[in-house]
């Protein structure tokens, strides 16, 4: 894709075919993720991933999702999950004031990465950090950050212009994502 196409379509998908992801993209999405930037260089973050339909469903257990719409509108049903979840984790030894940046940053080439495969995602924070630790295995220097869904969706999300600061996203009739964007006139200053 041409990168403001892959930009402006890599939004937050929140249902999924249940098609399983090819490793070899999955091993692509990590290596984006790894060439992140990172603060002084420390490289901060490790990844665990989870694909397994069983691990899956345990750390989709818990997760909550679209915290802005009601849970019957928000939350994937049955037979729309993801199929793939990344944890992004905070090696404690490496941690600095920057780390979110450093998690961002990669969280960034990850979701863009599996977009250029047409694999859409939905980046959690919303989610039981203890007890996906405890799921991934988590030592007491390792801290989960975020995790990642991933699958290919099975519906489309679009951007439109923002009236005024309404930036509420919403389904529309086909429960397609509808997410309104500041205008760039209204987001930047010149000098």
């Amino acid at each position: 894709m041409e990168l403001i196409e892959l930009l402006k379509t890599r939004r937050t998908y929140r249902r999924f075919k249940q098609e399983p992801i090819a490793d070899a993209c999955i091993d692509e999405m990590l290596t984006a993720a790894r060439y992140a930037s990172s603060a002084m260089n420390k490289q901060p973050l490790q990844y665990v991933v989870v694909k397994t339909p069983q691990k899956v469903k345990e750390v989709f257990s818990h997760t909550k999702w679209a915290g802005s719409l009601p849970p019957e509108q928000g939350q994937p049903k049955a037979g729309e999950e993801p199929v793939l979840f990344i944890g992004i984790v905070e090696n404690m030894d490496l941690v600095s004031a920057y780390t979110d940046t450093d998690a961002g940053l990669a969280i960034s080439n990850l979701t863009l990465a599996a977009w250029n495969h047409g694999i859409g995602s939905c980046i959690i924070g919303a989610c039981n950090k203890q007890k996906l630790g405890e799921l991934f295995g988590l030592g007491e220097k390792q801290k989960l950050h975020t995790v990642v869904a991933f699958g290919y969706p099975s519906h489309t999300s679009r951007i439109i212009d923002a009236e005024g600061d309404n930036t509420q996203y919403f389904l529309d009739e086909n429960r397609d994502y509808v997410v309104p964007k500041r205008k760039t006139k209204d987001v930047v200053t010149y000098l």
